[in-house]
């Protein structure tokens, strides 16, 4: 049995776009840039309250999901997914 509504597991603050100022806005921007995507996805705004440590993950992040490897950039978002859809992260 699922839940197909479940709710979210965490009491992190998520800094929306339209929220994000200064440096959060700023590191928002920094992976979009990176990503070539618009929206940020909420695993990156959930370090949205510590912009230093956000650049340090969407670094490390960069280099793992966005680099060529043995792996396609499409393998590795797919998987990650799927990972994260079996922890059931809203994500």
């Amino acid at each position: 049995m699922t839940d197909e509504n479940p709710k979210p597991a965490t009491k992190i603050r998520v800094i929306e776009d339209h929220e994000a100022s200064g440096e959060t806005a700023a590191a928002y921007d920094f992976w979009r840039a990176g990503s070539e995507r618009h929206r940020v996805p909420g695993i990156i705004k959930c370090f949205g309250a510590r912009p230093d440590f956000l650049r340090q993950v969407v670094g490390c992040s960069s280099t793992l999901h966005f680099s060529e490897g043995y792996l396609s950039r499409h393998h590795k978002e797919m998987l990650a997914t799927y990972v994260s859809s079996l922890n059931r992260c809203p994500y």
